[in-house]
């Protein structure tokens, strides 16, 4: 016969109650939701609520520089660094900057840049309905076509953050999200972290987030971004990269 059981113990060994028990396993469970979530809220490969790039070809030598939160009355700073070497980038704008700048949003059209929806107003889609995602996005799509003449292909949740309601809305608008391999954090690091921190992930197919713009807020500081983009532009091309918007970069056509 098997040792008896005492006071939860066999043979010195501590036995888990059958509560207990349940109460480890409803823990695990629980704690594997909250990361799976997790990975389909912000995990930058996550495809789970709607179609998602985060990188292009390995195979091939080029990276895409994206600016987020623009425009704002610092953009044409940027917009004269990217110029110094004829680099086209992708800025993913808001609706609402848009309607606040329109010059500004022109001017980076006119450069050649593509140009991304970044929502209307730049809101945490944590816990917000299928119909105020699509909303934000739709009047976004419409006031960048209005006014800037052009059709956005890509869309970036602010913050990264997609929830359900987002594959509606981009089947709605024909609209393809987009991650990014590696964000600068340029909206608290100095020019050379940031610039450490992108050449660190500097590799085919790399999609860099950088910052334009801060949300909605007017006359943002991007000096450190600037000074940053003055920096990795060169140090790119040296390395043998291509620079190019999110549509060459992934649409290639030779």
């Amino acid at each position: 016969m098997g040792s008896p059981l005492v006071h939860g113990r066999c043979r010195g060994r501590v036995i888990p109650s059958e509560p207990m028990r349940w109460t480890a396993l409803l823990g695990s469970a629980m704690l594997g939701s909250v990361a799976c979530m997790m990975y389909a809220v912000r995990g930058k490969s996550s495809q789970v609520f709607g179609p998602s790039v985060y990188r292009g070809d390995r195979r091939r030598p080029a990276i895409a520089l994206t600016f987020d939160d623009g425009p704002s009355e610092s953009t044409p700073q940027l917009l004269r660094a990217l110029e110094t070497s004829a680099t086209r980038a992708t800025f993913f704008q808001c609706g609402a900057n848009i309607r606040r700048l329109p010059e500004v949003a022109r001017a980076v059209r006119d450069a050649g840049h593509e140009i991304g929806n970044h929502s209307d107003t730049h809101p945490y889609f944590s816990f917000q309905s299928p119909a105020f995602i699509c909303h934000e996005f739709q009047r976004a799509q419409n006031t960048i076509e209005n006014m800037l003449h052009v059709t956005p292909t890509y869309c970036r949740a602010p913050y990264g953050i997609r929830w359900p309601g987002f594959r509606a809305m981009q089947r709605e608008l024909g609209l393809t999200g987009a991650m990014w391999s590696v964000v600068g954090r340029d909206w608290r690091l100095p020019a050379e972290q940031i610039v450490r921190r992108v050449m660190a992930h500097a590799e085919n197919g790399a999609i860099i987030c950088l910052h334009d713009g801060r949300a909605l807020q007017a006359r943002p500081d991007i000096s450190a971004t600037v000074a940053a983009v003055e920096a990795l532009v060169p140090a790119l091309l040296t390395r043998g990269f291509r620079l190019e918007t999110l549509t060459e970069m992934l649409c290639p056509t030779h």
